[in-house]
Formats: structure tokens, C-alpha cells, sequence
């Protein structure tokens, strides 16, 4: 058994997948998507993987989608859809990496579904911004700006009146607004559950050296039961957005309502793994085998 491994840059995720998928007696190689495309010519099924040219993996385990243009994003998608309508297992799939990826579908999708998810706003015009961010600092709040696609806290910014708000060239030509949610006493924190199969297996508290908590950017973590009104609260949030699996961002405001924040389809889990005792790659691998490979797993990782 082949299984790709779609990243371009492997590090400490990536050997921990291949470790993991070695231990159940699986190949694995590393693949960019950016290096795949679409060939009606080349192969019977028109999809060329490096070091897949033969046949195609068995399954694929998407790591990263590299950034780019909309039309490279598109075709790095179109692989992904492809190979599952050939009947590849691609965990996570490509839509529901669409639908996590988009900070406006995530939040559409959670709203729809009842999950608790603060009052966001996206919109094109700099004049529908302004009259947002103006309603919510005149009853006393603040608005926080996040790029529509991104992740790792990059690109977050306060806004506190409508003056600070970028120009549209200088956010894309779209405007993605959440209410900015206040901390209470214990000051700024969130939590990181992740999600696997639909369960919450593992969760932490993170706190920032100020109001963003990414792992990335410095901030300390600390485990928590993954079970419970967060663990319920973040297994409701994947299950809006249809994921194999998913690390979902929650916070609890000054006024004590725990809302979902993110969605993440493509999750790091280095800074969970770090205050966890479960191997979150094996618990991963040993999912994506099972649940979609079935009856190819190797028996040894069936009897393991």
C-alpha cells in the first residue's frame, strides 16, 4: 500500500505522518500539489502525481495546499476532487478543505448549523465595512479584521473605529469582520480541540502574550479535557463543515458565551502534541486507514 503525503514543506508533521503510517506497514511519499496536474493524454485517468506515474496512490493524506494565484488554487483543488471521483481516499477532501480554508463559508456554515460563532460580516465595499465597524464601536465594541484565507494568526488586526480599516486593495477587495470577542478576568485565552471520526480526542488552553493565541506566534499551552460542552461544542462545529477531521478554535467572552472562532481543515496539532499523551499522527493515520482504506490496511495494522 502507496499513500501520498500532499505537502511542500514535510518538518515535524510530516515525519510524524510517515512514522505513523510506517508502523502499520504503509509506503509513503511526499507529493506538492503543485507538482501535480491535469493530463487527458498522459495516463487512462488523467491525473499525474510525481513518483505516482505508474498508478496512482491508494490514498492521499493532504498536509498543506500551497498558496497562489485563484487559478493555481483552483487546480490544486481539481486534483484533489479528481482524485476522490476516481475512488482515492483524500483525507481531508478537497471540499471540505474549501469549506474550512474560507473564513466566510466556515462561519455561514456554523451560524446555519445552531454552533455558537460571533456576528461576522464580510463584504466587498470599503462603505458597508465602514457602516459595520461604525454600529459595532458605537454600542461600545470592537471589530477584529482576518484575511479571508489564511491561518497561523497572520494577518489579524483590531479595529477600533472605521479610520483603521484598510483600503480594499489592500485586503484583497474583501472585508472578513467578527466582532471582537472581550476577555474575561482569566485575560486572553482560547482552546484548540481536535477533532478525529466526528470525537474530540484531544484539547488545550492556550494563552498569547496578548489577544492572539496562535502557537505560532508564542503562545503557552496547557491541556484540558477534550470532553465535555467544549468537546460537544467543537465535534457540532466539524460536523457543520463535514470534515474527517478538524482543530476547531473556541473562545468564552467577558460575558461568559463560549463561541467557536475557526474551523481549521488542515490543522496543526505540534503545540497540542506537545502537553498530550496520545499520539495525535498515529491516532490520525490509524483513522484515515481504517475508516476510508478498509479491508487494504496490512494486518498488522488491523491486529495493532
Amino acid at each position: 500500500m502507496h499513500v501520498a503525503i500532499a505537502t511542500d514543506d514535510p518538518g515535524w508533521h510530516g515525519e510524524r505522518l510517515q512514522t505513523a503510517f510506517s508502523v502499520r506497514g504503509v509506503d509513503t511519499a511526499f507529493v506538492s500539489l503543485r507538482e501535480c496536474r491535469i493530463d487527458l493524454e498522459h495516463t487512462r485517468h488523467g491525473i499525474v502525481i510525481p513518483g505516482f506515474e505508474q498508478r496512482l496512490p491508494d490514498g492521499v493524506f493532504v498536509r498543506q495546499v500551497p498558496g497562489g494565484t485563484l487559478e493555481q488554487v483552483v487546480l490544486r483543488l481539481d486534483i484533489l476532487h479528481g482524485l476522490k471521483a476516481l475512488g482515492i481516499p483524500v483525507y481531508n477532501d478537497g471540499r471540505a478543505i474549501e469549506k474550512t480554508v474560507d473564513k466566510a463559508m466556515t462561519s455561514f456554515l456554523l451560524r446555519h448549523a445552531g454552533v455558537p460563532t460571533p456576528p461576522t460580516w464580510v463584504v466587498e465595499s470599503n462603505s458597508q465595512a465602514r457602516a459595520v465597524v461604525q454600529h459595532l464601536t458605537t454600542a461600545g465594541g470592537e471589530v477584529v479584521m482576518k484575511p479571508l484565507f489564511g491561518s497561523r494568526g497572520v494577518g489579524l488586526r483590531r479595529v477600533r473605529s472605521a479610520d483603521e480599516l484598510p483600503s480594499t486593495e489592500e485586503c484583497a477587495g474583501v472585508y472578513y469582520l467578527q466582532r471582537f470577542i472581550e476577555p474575561g478576568p482569566d485575560g486572553y485565552r482560547d482552546w484548540r480541540v481536535l477533532v478525529i471520526a466526528g470525537r474530540a480526542v484531544a484539547a488545550m488552553q492556550r494563552r498569547g502574550r496578548d489577544w492572539i493565541n496562535n502557537v505560532a506566534l508564542g503562545a503557552a499551552c496547557e491541556a484540558v479535557p477534550a470532553a465535555g460542552p467544549l468537546g460537544q461544542m467543537a465535534e457540532n462545529a466539524c460536523r457543520a463543515v463535514d470534515v474527517d477531521y478538524g482543530g476547531v478554535d473556541i473562545m468564552r467572552g467577558r460575558d461568559g458565551v463560549t463561541q467557536v472562532v475557526e474551523v481549521n481543515g488542515i490543522p496543526a496539532w505540534r503545540g497540542l502534541q506537545s502537553v498530550c499523551e496520545l499520539d495525535l499522527a498515529q491516532r490520525l493515520v490509524d483513522d484515515f486507514l481504517l475508516r476510508h482504506l478498509g479491508p487494504r490496511v496490512p494486518l498488522r495494522a488491523a491486529s495493532a
